[in-house]
């Protein structure tokens, strides 16, 4: 089975969440939470709410990406990037009419909004499709700050996304002392989350807000957990990382880490890394990605997609393929420096994949 993917899903007309969350777990109870100085809200730790976006439990620390078992394996840099939480995510349920924040804050690099470097990005479930309620703009040091105030009081869910580019070991969530909070429920087995795997516009640089690259997006989109294992500059299709992707049970395999690869490396990693995953995996969609960057001819490209012909030739099914050069496609350019995208550039991104995701999720029976 394989399917040639390059549609695009006109702007404003984004797949509708679904799967609205219809119970909550037991509210925490109130003696969990704590006061804080010059606060009026009541404080919790993260780790009693529900964390989405990690493949491992087994990581060092909480709220990081890979698991302790993955040091000897990665480079030293990709070991490192896996402290940084990009697509980690806490949903909750509270009446509160203030919700508030505190972490650990950073600063940014001189490309990206330190909001989307450092930062917290709030959303909240209206009418079953995930809405932008509040940002946690970040100071250098621990941060504490409100998130969104004025809410009507009443049950709802949210979504609060971690930093795209820094590390976080201490993260409390802040509401009304005679509100409740309570973890969300788990979403449904059948909807296993994407696995996005690749490069820094992966992990969503330079998206201005957390929840703005376009993992992030097609997650709320398409109301799926999206596991981010993109590695600023070490995408690079080791055959360690194919080992570590196969841990991973997802509904589909995303693999766009073309833009930190050469030509070369494609024609030598890419069999593999895929065959790697078919063998853990024989149902699971794996789709290709060429360099959004590049000309559809340009060398790169030309070698994925014979890659691509060649391993269906072989046999492998439920692989899919992808274009790049209408990714960014638009009148404007939607690049920070002529790479990274801006939140545009993202959103454009999202807008070329949402079909294409939509369509493997309903070929294969994962789309319900």
């Amino acid at each position: 089975m394989c399917l040639l993917l390059g549609c695009v899903l006109a702007a404003g007309n984004q797949p509708a969440s679904r799967g609205m969350t219809k119970t909550v777990s037991k509210p925490l109870d109130h003696a969990l939470g704590e006061h804080k100085k010059k606060s009026a809200l009541l404080w919790y730790d993260a780790k009693y709410l529900l964390i989405e976006g990690k493949g491992w439990k087994d990581t060092e620390h909480l709220f990081e990406r890979l698991p302790v078992h993955a040091r000897d394996k990665v480079t030293t840099v990709v070991w490192n990037l896996s402290k940084n939480t990009a697509g980690i995510a806490v949903r909750f349920v509270t009446d509160s009419k203030v919700i508030g924040a505190y972490w650990d804050g950073g600063a940014a690099m001189n490309h990206m909004a330190a909001t989307g470097n450092s930062g917290l990005d709030l959303y909240v479930r209206r009418n079953d499709k995930w809405e932008f309620c509040g940002v946690g703009r970040p100071n250098i040091t621990t941060t504490t700050a409100t998130l969104v105030n004025n809410l009507p009081g009443k049950p709802a869910e949210y979504l609060l996304y971690l930093p795209l580019y820094n590390k976080v070991k201490d993260l409390k969530v802040g509401v009304s002392p005679e509100a409740f909070l309570a973890p969300a429920s788990e979403r449904p087995a059948e909807k296993r989350p994407l696995v996005f795997y690749g490069t820094s516009i992966t992990q969503g640089g330079c998206a201005s807000r957390a929840g703005m690259c376009h993992a992030a997006i097609l997650g709320r989109w398409l109301d799926r957990e999206v596991i981010n294992l993109g590695f600023s500059g070490a995408g690079k299709m080791e055959p360690a990382l194919a080992d570590l992707l196969s841990e991973i049970s997802p509904s589909v395999y995303i693999l766009e880490s073309l833009p930190n690869m050469t030509t070369d490396m494609v024609k030598e990693r890419v069999k593999p890394f895929v065959r790697t995953l078919r063998h853990a995996h024989p149902e699971t969609p794996i789709l290709l990605v060429e360099n959004l960057l590049l000309h559809r001819d340009n060398p790169q490209n030309r070698a994925l997609k014979t890659a691509y012909k060649n391993l269906q030739k072989d046999g492998v099914k439920y692989l899919y393929y992808m274009r790049g050069d209408n990714q960014l496609a638009g009148r404007e350019n939607g690049t920070v420096d002529g790479v990274h995208p801006t939140d545009l550039g993202f959103f454009r991104m999202a807008t070329a994949y949402a079909p294409a995701l939509g369509a493997i999720l309903k070929k294969t029976g994962h789309g319900r």
